[in-house]
């Protein structure tokens, strides 16, 4: 059985980019393959978050993940820094990590234009540690957004440095897996760009009906099209992309014959799109609310999920090292 992997970082809460790219899927995959699903929280180090933040972050989107229907009886999920092996293969994994390449990172390159003020060293290495984080358990497939496909590379590229290096196949390359011929990338609402945690562009599974709403109506669009059948500005299309992701296909081809003969009334598209995305996400926030209080819940599935995540992680760090040459005295 082939082995898949995903994490994601232990800040805010889960989006409609998160739900839709990948997590709805994640419960078709958990019968037919070894799924480990990670909260990153030693990934979330690179923002300094405060320590009063830190532990409810990782608590938040463990409880999200399961709303969303992971089932711990299913899959190992655990949380990142609980298993020390993570990092011991980071170090190895950073040696053979060179400065250029990973400074040529199009997050990376990102990261230093909007944060210049802090382009810390573990910025500079974040794609070695992903990297660690899907080598350390031989993961096959890794479900990505089109943000992350360079990061997936350099885990290939380090995996078939490792195993040339120290003549071994002990790390398969990871693939990209997208449940369909592209991989997923949801807009977010400033009329540009993806919807992500560090945009303030998203809607979140925990957002109430109001909050939704609100944030719909307040979407970026333009001021209507003024020919048939003209083509459409990015922050209007963005909309109909999350409209085919939530709405039926019926109410998608009602706008779409609405914008093409302009007589599209963009409040009317945006009150739709809403209340679609309620009718996916309200359910998720009454199961969120409802696990979030269950301590022993949560404090059982880590305790599983850890346990698994170690077994996996130790016998392949286990070779790891065998191959760069440690030996015990």
């Amino acid at each position: 059985m082939e082995t898949v992997l995903s994490g994601i970082r232990s800040t805010g809460h889960l989006h409609l980019g998160n739900y839709f790219g990948a997590l709805r899927n994640y419960i078709k995959m958990q019968d037919e393959y070894n799924c480990f699903f990670f909260i990153a929280d030693l990934h979330s180090l690179t923002t300094h978050p405060h320590p009063d933040d830190f532990h409810s972050g990782v608590k938040t989107i463990l409880t999200e993940y399961l709303a969303s229907g992971l089932d711990p009886e299913k899959s190992a999920i655990f949380v990142q820094s609980d298993v020390p092996e993570i990092v011991e293969l980071y170090v190895l994994l950073n040696m053979i990590a060179y400065k250029g390449e990973l400074e040529r990172t199009a997050a990376f390159k990102e990261k230093v234009r909007k944060n210049p003020e802090n382009v810390n060293a573990g910025l500079l290495t974040y794609p070695v540690l992903m990297a660690a984080d899907i080598l350390v358990h031989r993961a096959n497939k890794v479900p990505v957004g089109k943000d992350q496909e360079q990061h997936l590379e350099m885990a290939r590229l380090l995996a078939r440095r490792f195993n040339n290096l120290y003549g071994v196949e002990l790390f398969p390359e990871p693939q990209a897996f997208n449940f369909g011929s592209d991989l997923v990338k949801v807009p977010g609402l400033d009329g540009s760009g993806k919807m992500g945690k560090s945009e303030g562009n998203g809607i979140y599974l925990f957002d109430d009906e109001k909050t939704i709403h609100k944030k719909v109506m307040k979407a970026v669009t333009d001021a209507g099209p003024v020919e048939q059948n003209s083509k459409m500005a990015e922050p209007v299309e963005n909309l109909f992309t999350l409209l085919k992701i939530v709405s039926a296909p019926e109410t998608v081809v009602q706008f779409k014959e609405a914008f093409n003969n302009c007589t599209i009334r963009y409040g009317d598209l945006k009150k739709q799109l809403a209340t679609d995305i309620c009718r996916h996400t309200l359910p998720i926030r009454e199961k969120i609310e409802e696990i979030y209080k269950d301590e022993a819940f949560l404090q059982r599935v880590i305790k599983r999920g850890t346990e698994k995540a170690r077994e996996s992680a130790s016998a392949t760090l286990y070779e790891a090292k065998k191959a760069v040459g440690f030996r015990s005295f």
